[in-house]
């Protein structure tokens, strides 16, 4: 990098040989945030030392011991049975350069939205989640200062919500004649390991840190009892892989689109990013059209891919639907938005749940009923039965949408009725001993937890 900017040396903070840090490793990972904040070229290196038996335990405890485990079959209550020794060794073995990530088991689960579809998940061993976990907070600490305002996925204060208010008020408040919304294909599966290496060099000198996040991605998968290398893509189930993917992703899209594409536009533009779902806002046509086109070549460099056939080019404008021109809508993190006219008449931005999503969750609701209509009496199956749709109603209950979160309880309802007489060939409750019965425990509160404005 030529005369670049002298790295950071944190070894007056913590030694290569030492165990036990002098201060907690939350304040040396804040030092590092400090760090990187106050200079975004800042370049580090001394991270191993942050791989100690308080941080390591630390992390022990933040695991989920509920989660399904790796190939090696242990869980969290095994591996603590023995912790410190366990640790201990772990921690031996990263100095000696002796430890290997295990190979991760791959399960595949059904996708959202998509009957009989499935995606990869990868479950690592129970040692490699804490290393896992440690590596991402040490990450976390360095580019977390420097990620775009842009970015809303798997960042500390920031949810699906806070990216879908982000957006809806843009929308709102500026205007927008075309929506891009951007579909990658298999954007987890697809990093380029070599290109995510080069990019994590930029700042991080600690050549053992990067050879263990190379040994991370390089682990390979166990898939139905068959070891397959791993190339390229990020594991989705790897703790690490939010971070990882994040920093890939700010590089590739975020910062070129911030430093290159807006000085090239005719008018304003916008970009709002949550893991790899991505909506770009345009004021122009024109500015559309060559941002989908750049795009792509832009995603090719990296070995990333553009899905033409599910990329859109949305008509959003407020100024042409006023004067009566039909707009088209999209999807964003499971909300279709759409414009149309408020109780004054004037035009605005509103939201659903999408359709895509009402469909695959009637239809999980359907077949938990079917599956565990026996497992529980009446009352019992009932109050976990509406325990699950709190989660629903919480996540969709935004401005705007209390009728389609009020549509889908009062279509599990249903289904639940419809299930529970079928437990046996006699019927089990009668509707209006059923409409009682809810009255007396009833559904989840159709509400707005997550306010737009």
């Amino acid at each position: 990098m030529g005369k670049g900017p002298r790295p950071i040396d944190l070894k007056g903070e913590t030694s290569v040989g030492q165990t036990k840090p002098n201060k907690p490793t939350a304040t040396k990972l804040m030092r590092i945030a400090q760090l990187s904040r106050e200079n975004v070229d800042a370049e580090l290196r001394w991270l191993m030392p942050h791989y100690n038996l308080g941080s390591l335990t630390g992390c022990f405890r933040e695991l989920d011991g509920n989660k399904a485990v790796g190939a090696d079959g242990v869980n969290k209550a095994t591996y603590g049975a023995n912790l410190n020794d366990n640790l201990a060794g772990l921690i031996d073995q990263m100095k000696t350069m002796s430890y290997r990530p295990q190979p991760v088991r791959e399960v595949l689960i059904p996708k959202e939205g998509k009957p009989g579809a499935t995606r990869p998940l990868g479950i690592s061993n129970f040692e490699d989640k804490i290393v896992q976990l440690m590596t991402s907070k040490i990450l976390g600490a360095i580019y977390e200062p420097v990620f775009r305002s842009c970015s809303y996925g798997f960042r500390p204060e920031r949810s699906c919500h806070t990216a879908i208010k982000a957006l809806s008020t843009y929308l709102f408040k500026h205007p927008c004649e075309v929506v891009i919304d951007v579909d990658l294909k298999n954007f987890f599966g697809t990093i380029d390991h070599q290109k995510l290496v080069e990019i994590l060099q930029l700042r991080i000198k600690d050549q053992v840190f990067i050879r263990y996040i190379v040994r991370m991605l390089k682990a390979g998968l166990l898939s139905d009892g068959e070891f397959k290398m791993t190339d390229e893509g990020s594991p989705q189930g790897n703790v690490a892989s939010p971070i990882l993917s994040n920093i890939y992703a700010h590089y590739v899209i975020d910062c070129w689109f911030e430093e290159v594409v807006k000085k090239h536009t005719v008018k304003p533009v916008a970009l709002f990013r949550y893991a790899d779902d991505i909506i770009i806002c345009c004021d122009d046509a024109s500015d559309a059209e060559r941002i989908k086109a750049a795009l792509n070549g832009r995603l090719s460099k990296y070995s990333l891919e553009l899905n033409l056939e599910k990329t859109k080019m949305v008509a959003f404008d407020k100024r042409a639907f006023q004067s009566g021109i039909r707009q088209g809508t999209f999807d964003f993190l499971g909300f279709s938005f759409f414009l149309a006219r408020s109780r004054k008449g004037n035009v605005t931005v509103k939201l659903k749940t999408s359709q895509k999503r009402m469909r695959s969750k009637i239809a999980k609701v359907k077949v938990w009923m079917k599956e565990n209509r026996h497992s529980l009496r009446l009352k019992s199956l009932w109050l976990l039965f509406t325990a699950k749709l709190a989660g629903h109603a919480r996540y969709f209950g935004v401005s705007f949408n209390s009728a389609n979160v009020s549509k889908f309880l009062c279509e599990a309802r249903r289904i639940f009725f419809k299930w529970i007489n079928r437990r046996s060939q006699k019927k089990s409750i009668s509707w209006e001993k059923f409409g009682l019965f809810t009255k007396l425990y009833p559904l989840p509160a159709v509400k707005v937890y997550h306010p737009l404005f």
